[in-house]
């Protein structure tokens, strides 16, 4: 009988050593490998650099507070924009603590733009907490602030946030929106012009 059974279970324990080869060991190192070959900018997290420093990625916010800057959307992720973070804040529609942030950043913007409806995005977070994007609405929005705390003209400030507006893939797959890192190192290459 105790014959029967290992013949029985070698196939059983071949199979679980072969595809935990091919599986845990062989398709990663293959996938890794035409990843790194092919799309190695994107493979190695669409890092952004400026000379030898890397500033950010292209995929992943980061905290923007300052008047000087377009600022990014409320975080969830760990203290804000924490990678090893990344999730929502799990915080129901009828989430009193939410209800309250919510509030506050309301009022804030409402500060920066009186009356004026402050687009959603400023004041809500995004689902993994580390989306670069806000959208054109939320970037107009902060236009004016950002050209006043840089003494830049309105327009030029205007013209830039259009100028960054990423469009539907294929015309229809997904939203317009704007990358903040993007938008502010373009800002900061802009020489500042006195408002006449």
């Amino acid at each position: 009988m105790n014959k029967d059974l290992l013949t029985s279970l070698r196939p059983a324990f071949v199979m679980t050593l072969l595809f935990a080869l091919l599986l845990g060991i062989v398709y990663p190192l293959a996938l890794t490998g035409i990843g790194q070959a092919l799309f190695p900018y994107q493979a190695n997290g669409s890092l952004v650099r400026e000379g030898e420093r890397i500033i950010g990625s292209a995929v992943a916010g980061q905290a923007f507070t300052s008047d000087r800057y377009f600022n990014t959307r409320p975080s969830a992720a760990g203290g804000g924009y924490d990678g090893l973070a990344s999730s929502g804040s799990n915080l129901g529609p009828t989430s009193r603590a939410l209800a309250d942030r919510v509030k506050g950043d309301v009022e804030k913007w409402q500060a920066v733009a009186p009356g004026r409806p402050v687009p959603p995005d400023l004041v809500t977070s995004s689902a993994s907490g580390l989306d670069p994007h806000i959208s054109p609405e939320a970037a107009f929005y902060q236009a004016d602030r950002v050209a006043r705390a840089r003494r830049l003209d309105p327009a030029t400030v205007r013209a830039l946030v259009e100028d960054g507006i990423e469009r539907p893939l294929l015309g229809f797959l997904g939203e317009p929106r704007v990358n903040l890192l993007d938008l502010n190192r373009r800002l900061d290459a802009l020489r500042a012009k006195p408002v006449t």
